[in-house]
């Protein structure tokens, strides 16, 4: 099929616009500690379900575990852990301005590391969807929570986070070049060694919470985790891998990036937020990009 790799950047940049509303929402009510650590546990049982169910082959080499195993604790432990220590010194809306770096960072790394050239298009697609996104992202305003803290650290843990999403990418392309693995099969295998080590992250931080207490008591939230763990970690992480199986990883990498401008429709009938003439802007320009991507 023609621009399936691009087709299911632009499908993960969708589910992922559905998971951050959920997933917000689920946070305000348990904390971000158990959101984060049910919405994995829960994405990894739906993966073996759905293994089991297909039949779906999931032996492959120790060299492509090991990469996927790598791929998911640099991208879900490291690279995310950093993008959430990020909002609580520069907020969101900046710390995703910032995170726009990823997309180039991960054409270069690619360039760099696995030989993928762009072509001119490509490059000049990258730019103008970017751009519109950073537009859009840049315009929007925020409401500081109490943990907000403004403190320019907060700009190296973004860039760090931005880091950790580009190079989480390079691993997994080079394991999807070894051999031909099922979307499924390596989405398990990226986010199984990510479970322990999250946990040892609350340890650490003295965050560990009884998940299961709490979502006993907390039924709405976990209606919200259940479905955000459905369209995120389990579909929305394996069609981010499918697309860079299939396209260029700077490509793939943009075009997951429009998540902002996925959730424009969201911001007017959910929120009921208007928009400003700039964003509306933004998105038309990171449309046009998305546009020359798809003609490169």
């Amino acid at each position: 099929m023609s621009y399936i790799g691009e087709i299911s950047a632009l499908i993960t940049a969708i589910l992922w616009a559905g998971t951050a509303i959920v997933f917000t929402e689920a946070t305000k009510i348990v904390g971000s500690y158990v959101v984060n650590i049910t919405r994995l546990l829960l994405a990894t049982v739906y993966l073996i379900i759905t293994i089991l169910l297909f039949n779906l082959d999931f032996r492959i080499s120790w060299e492509q575990i090991y990469l996927l195993g790598l791929s998911g604790l640099i991208g879900l432990v490291f690279g995310d852990g950093f993008l959430f220590k990020s909002f609580q010194y520069i907020g969101a809306r900046l710390s995703m301005l910032v995170m726009t770096l990823a997309p180039p960072l991960a054409a270069l790394l690619a360039y760099v590391y696995l030989g993928e050239e762009l072509s001119t298009w490509g490059i000049l697609g990258i730019v103008i969807t970017i751009s519109g996104v950073s537009i859009v992202v840049f315009k929007r305003s925020e409401q500081p929570t109490k943990d907000y803290k403004k403190n320019n650290l907060g700009y190296i843990f973004a860039f760090l986070g931005a880091i950790g999403q580009a190079v989480n990418l390079i691993f997994a392309k080079e394991a999807f070049q070894l051999g031909e693995i099922n979307g499924f099969v390596a989405t398990f295998y990226r986010m199984v060694p990510s479970l322990p080590f999250m946990y040892l992250l609350g340890l650490m931080y003295r965050k560990k919470r009884n998940s299961v207490l709490i979502l006993k008591k907390e039924k709405k939230a976990l209606n919200y985790i259940v479905i955000g763990s459905i369209i995120g970690p389990f579909l929305g992480i394996t069609f981010s891998l499918i697309a860079i199986a299939y396209t260029f990883v700077g490509i793939a990498s943009t075009l997951m990036a429009t998540v902002p401008i996925v959730m424009l429709p969201i911001i007017i009938f959910y929120y009921k937020e208007k928009l400003s003439p700039i964003s509306i802007l933004g998105a038309f320009i990171a449309v046009a990009g998305i546009a020359v991507l798809f003609l490169k």
